[in-house]
């Protein structure tokens, strides 16, 4: 995920709206002939070769995505193995109410080593684990399996039990414990539907528990230590050709030591595959970076047997040793990097060695003696030293290589779309001929209609790229829109771009640390986001080729930046003097000393603004985006001068120019991303986009000098007198996107568009010298710009019908706000 852990709140949580900066060209008042655009395809050219893998799903474990989510286990804390290393809220006991005496132990007497903790429960005492979300949800009539390690020297009675506030939800089961650790088990029949049930577990004499299991026995494809119906069921919906995993941040950061006595146990590790196999009261609980535990019941052999059971490759990440997500620490420990290189050996032999090998004897031993036939593999993710990153990848390639030399190894090009970081990676992968790299980017609605042809100019002879994470702020539907118009640039390079997958993939709505995501749940629903129905109808409708096409856009109307002008802090405490706004011809718009009052700014109500020693303070270091405003949207060609001095906080500050309102600006962030760089960012409607970053920080108690010129779409920026940048933000946010494929099985041409506005756009099409049928099959993502599927209401939905009017030549009319995709078969 991108940048810091801290970037990713501040962009996942801003809600968003799509401004397109452009029009559509009036139609004669009677002249029904006329069309808004025109569609030219080319049907005797050749254009690039999709690959099956070309669309893919990134599966991480944020917003409980596997514990409480696509893994099917109903009790939470099963192991008694929470922490205040998880988060600092949790106990051992989190989850579970006590009835008369418990405690949990960490001794001598537990169950093995790398399960640390039991329960030991008196006499009489009881427990009951209150699941997640609302409880324990069992349906009527459906089975359920318990199972318990449980020790009892002297003999003891279990009473399980299943319950809600109403009452029993399934017959009672007595379990006879005596001896050392053994594992018991019981099945129950639900005789209620309940999403709000607890799990008790009672004894009559001492008892030692642990590894306390309920299954639903209908788990996908009936798999034991399964994964939850509805939720693989959705994702086996979208036929991806591969699945990335197990992250994102879990993989490169905390610490990069094993689970063992010699390193102190340590909770906070990267995600390192052997604990995550085996038997499953065997592997070692680790703390999840988005704050609360991962039980590792879900792991990579699971990982690898959903992909094989979905026909999807799989495509696991493996720690590179440089952390990232804020944390930015190279381990220079050789031996602990040549164990890390053996490990990515290991898991190769664990994917594709034979049953007789090391490692292939462990997959056999879980069940799977055939191959999972691995060919692709990443090592690192998101690594903002890209140099000390990528020293340590060619020690991973270079052995991977030696030993798998058919293995596609993955780099990557650090947390952003652009910037010195990304541009210092990508210069590495090329000097190094990297197979592929991995680009991951979080934008604006805006950004992705902007950039339609970002791979267009990508050297055809460089790294292919692996876009393995990106989304727009939003699971509103004009977020969908712009993401497909996007998509479409992706497909029309797909010499160049060979893998895609948007993220993050599940979020449980109880439990978020991430917005937008593609597929929401509780423990009662799921539901397809607008983005996944724009995901599904891509990945669905694929094709194996392109056909080359061109499309007439839409004029553009942006005009010259305008706008007021703005000061903010975010998570700081800053002072500002001295604003002075002078028009291009010389007169003076704006003059502030602040040796009076603030009535000429306007504040959102956020932070804590005052007067005090003729400066204008900021003094709330907890509040975020504090943004106070003055002077006239409609101000033009102007200059901007502030000085700003940081007094205490996290950041920096933030001036503002070209402020239409809340939603629409554009702000240069001094000392932001935790006071290591700066940017220029734009808002369109509330969706931020970062058009210009450098490394750098803002000195406590230091003024700074900041001038901004604008002139036309032009922007120059200085800092203490020296120029520190400039930019043109003069890329139109076309609505209008398109590209034609061919299935090669069924010969169909998909013609696929978007019109991301809320008018209708009239087109004319021209199929060249393609021989068609008079009907298309037609499929239509049509709704309000603003409109969310919730779990009651699924207003983005597709509609299929049936076109007649095909010929070489003819005019479709595509909805308002739309996606629309046209299967005509070729005679």
């Amino acid at each position: 995920m991108p940048r810091t852990a801290r970037t990713r709140w501040r962009i996942g949580l801003t809600a968003t709206a799509l401004l397109t900066a452009a029009a559509l060209v009036p139609a004669p008042a009677h002249a029904e002939d006329v069309t808004d655009y025109a569609i030219t395809v080319d049907p005797a050219a050749q254009g690039a070769k999709i690959d099956d893998t070309m669309y893919g799903v990134f599966f991480e474990d944020i917003n409980r995505a596997a514990d409480g989510g696509l893994y099917a286990e109903l009790v939470q804390n099963r192991s008694f193995e929470y922490s205040t290393a998880d988060n600092g809220s949790y106990t051992p006991l989190t989850s579970w109410a006590v009835g008369g005496t418990a405690q949990v132990v960490n001794d001598s007497g537990r169950l093995n080593e790398r399960n640390r903790n039991y329960l030991s429960l008196s006499a009489g005492s009881s427990v009951t684990n209150a699941g997640y979300n609302t409880g324990i949800r069992v349906e009527q009539g459906k089975r359920y399996d318990f199972s318990v390690w449980a020790r009892a020297e002297g003999g003891s009675t279990l009473t399980v039990s299943l319950k809600d506030a109403a009452g029993s939800l399934a017959a009672a089961r007595q379990v006879a414990v005596k001896g050392g650790w053994a594992k018991y088990k019981a099945t129950f029949t639900a005789t209620r539907t309940s999403n709000r049930g607890r799990l008790a577990v009672a004894t009559t004499n001492a008892a030692a528990l642990d590894e306390v299991s309920l299954f639903p026995r209908d788990t996908y494809k009936n798999q034991p230590n399964g994964l939850r119906k509805d939720l693989a069921e959705k994702i086996a919906a979208l036929k991806p050709g591969f699945v990335r995993f197990p992250g994102g941040c879990l993989v490169n950061t905390g610490s990069m030591e094993d689970y063992s006595e010699a390193s102190g146990w340590q909770r906070k590790r990267s995600y390192q595959w052997k604990d995550t196999i085996g038997p499953v009261e065997e592997r070692a609980t680790n703390a999840n970076f988005w704050g609360y535990n991962q039980s590792y019941g879900l792991g990579y052999y699971e990982y690898f047997r959903f992909s094989e059971d979905i026909g999807a490759m799989p495509l696991p990440v493996v720690p590179a040793l440089v952390t990232g997500c804020g944390q930015n620490k190279a381990t220079d420990d050789e031996a602990l990097l040549k164990r890390h290189i053996q490990d990515t050996l290991d898991l190769i032999e664990f994917a594709n060695g034979p049953a007789t090998s090391t490692w292939g004897k462990v997959r056999a031993k879980m069940g799977h003696p055939k191959p999972f036939h691995l060919t692709h593999i990443g090592v690192g993710n998101e690594e903002n030293l890209p140099r000390e990153f990528f020293a340590r990848f060619e020690k991973f390639r270079a052995a991977i290589k030696a030993k798998y030399p058919d293995i596609t190894v993955i780099s990557n090009s650090g947390p952003d779309d652009a910037g010195a970081t990304f541009d210092t990676a990508w210069q590495l992968n090329r000097e190094g001929k990297v197979d592929m790299v991995d680009e991951h980017y979080y934008n604006s609605p805006n950004w992705f209609l902007q950039h339609n042809d970002r791979y267009d100019s990508y050297d055809r002879k460089g790294p292919k790229v692996f876009l393995g994470e990106y989304a727009s702020q939003g699971n509103a539907w004009k977020n969908g829109l712009a993401e497909a118009a996007f998509m479409t640039g992706l497909e029309r390079n797909a010499d160049v771009v060979k893998l895609t997958s948007y993220a993050p993939l599940l979020a449980n709505e109880d439990y978020v640390q991430w917005r937008p995501d593609m597929i929401w749940f509780n423990n009662r629903a799921s539901w397809n986001s607008a983005n996944y129905e724009v995901q599904k109808l891509f990945m669905t409708n694929v094709g194996d080729r392109v056909v080359p096409s061109k499309a007439t856009t839409t004029p553009n109307v942006s005009g010259p930046i305008t706008g007021a002008v703005g000061l903010s802090t975010w998570a700081t405490s800053a002072a500002y003097d001295d604003v002075k706004v002078t028009s291009a011809d010389g007169s003076t718009l704006l003059s502030d000393d602040f040796s009076g009052d603030a009535s000429k700014w306007t504040g959102s109500g956020r932070g804590s603004w005052s007067i005090q020693d003729g400066q204008y303070v900021q003094t709330d270091t907890a509040a975020e985006n504090t943004m106070v405003t003055a002077g006239d949207p409609a101000w033009k060609d102007y200059d901007l001068h502030v000085k700003a001095t940081k007094k205490s906080g996290k950041e920096g500050f933030l001036v503002a120019f070209g402020v239409k309102d809340t939603g629409n600006y554009y702000w240069w962030n001094l000392g932001g991303w935790n006071n290591t760089q700066s940017a220029i960012e734009q808002a369109v409607d509330g969706g931020k986009g970062t058009l210009l970053t450098k490394a750098g920080s803002i000195e406590t108690g230091r003024a700074y000098d900041i001038d901004i010129k604008v002139r036309g779409r032009q922007v120059t920026l200085f800092l203490d007198g020296k120029e520190w940048g400039s930019f043109t933000d003069d890329k139109p946010a076309e609505p209008f996107r398109q590209v034609v494929t061919k299935d090669a099985k069924t010969g169909d041409l998909i013609v696929k568009v978007v019109n991301a506005q809320a008018a209708v756009a009239r087109t004319a099409i021209d199929l060249g010298t393609a021989r068609v049928a008079g009907t298309a099959r037609v499929t239509t993502l049509a709704a309000d710009a603003d409109a969310v599927n919730t779990e009651t209401d699924t207003p983005v939905t597709p509609v299929t019908s049936t076109f007649p009017g095909v010929a070489e030549k003819f005019t479709y009319t595509f909805p308002a706000n739309s996606v629309t995709f046209l299967r005509i078969k070729q005679r």
